[in-house]
């Protein structure tokens, strides 16, 4: 019987960094969350290497680390360009990780490492070769899986999904462009469908209104799912809203790379049948003039809140 082996990953975010022991069976074997300082890039360096370190002591047979960071990382894995939610530029955080713990260390995107958990153990695990993945949270990332790989692109950047063009001159995205699709099929999106229907339509929206105290602007996520849930017309509406986008961008995607599985993860991938059900009839809706073409199945992901720190986990197995 062959020796299991044991690696580290880390799930770097805007709110928390997680980490735990994963081994090669994509089992966690425990697990170490902290609070992200995210405008202190020193602290947060230095909770990721605390993270590492605690479990590497914890765990002294791990072989390495991975962390899957919420930022734009170089070709070479080692090097945090850009962060939107962490004070980070040009951050070498795989020297120094590398340097505090004493094992080889390697990063990337955190979309990335989710999806790799997926195509390695997760809703992909029998696809041969390839997969596409689009996580749906506050904003939308994404991952494309080719021959096997994680594509990455020239530059490390690539699979940038939720920044494909939805509406031409539509609403101002955080990158700089307009009418993204994370403008429109988003938690944010999500958010700003339901408060909009309230406001305009407020006998259709009853619950949702009731949860937040009678003012829109107090809706949350969990609002609307748990109104949604219960039958109220807005918040199911909001759902079908961005599942209508969503399920467009992922038609586009299986025409331009033809991949074996279509994947949907992200926080918001916790409401279930909600989102997929609108999704899933708006993607084969836009495929239907493919007529008896195959198309690629679309499946939620199975991996959880796991995926980033099972992905870099297994990421770094590969160093």
């Amino acid at each position: 019987m062959a020796a299991v082996t044991l690696t580290i990953g880390v799930d770097v975010g805007g709110t928390k960094v997680a980490g735990g022991v994963v081994d090669d069976d994509g089992n966690v074997l425990t697990q170490v969350r902290r609070d992200t300082p995210a405008q202190d890039p020193l602290g947060t360096r230095n909770t990721i290497i605390g993270v590492a370190a605690e479990l590497a002591a914890a765990y002294p047979e791990a072989t390495a680390v991975g962390i899957g960071a919420a930022a734009w990382i170089d070709a070479t894995r080692s090097i945090v360009l850009f962060a939107p939610n962490l004070a980070w530029r040009d951050e070498p955080l795989r020297r120094h990780v590398s340097e505090a713990v004493g094992l080889p260390t390697v990063v990337e995107n955190d979309a990335n490492a989710a999806a790799w958990a997926e195509f390695r153990y997760g809703a992909a695990r029998d696809a041969e070769d390839s997969m596409i993945m689009i996580t749906v949270g506050t904003g939308i990332g994404g991952a494309i899986v080719l021959n096997g790989e994680l594509v990455r692109g020239t530059h490390g950047i690539a699979a940038e999904l939720g920044h494909m063009l939805s509406v031409p001159d539509g609403h101002p995205c955080g990158c700089g462009r307009l009418g993204c699709l994370e403008q429109y099929a988003s938690g944010r999106a999500l958010l700003r469908f339901a408060r909009a229907g309230a406001r305009q339509e407020p006998d259709r929206a009853p619950i949702l209104l009731e949860l937040a105290g009678g003012d829109a602007d107090a809706v949350t996520g969990l609002m609307i799912t748990t109104a949604a849930q219960k039958g109220d017309p807005v918040s199911r509406d909001a759902f079908a809203q961005i599942g209508y986008w969503l399920g467009g961008a992922m038609a586009d995607l299986v025409q331009i790379l033809d991949p074996q599985v279509l994947v949907i993860g992200g926080g918001v991938i916790d409401a279930g049948e909600l989102l997929m059900g609108p999704t899933e009839r708006a993607y084969r809706e836009a495929l239907a003039v493919r007529g008896t073409l195959p198309v690629a199945p679309l499946l939620a992901a199975e991996t959880g809140s796991a995926a980033g720190v099972i992905g870099a986990a297994d990421l770094a197995r590969r160093i």
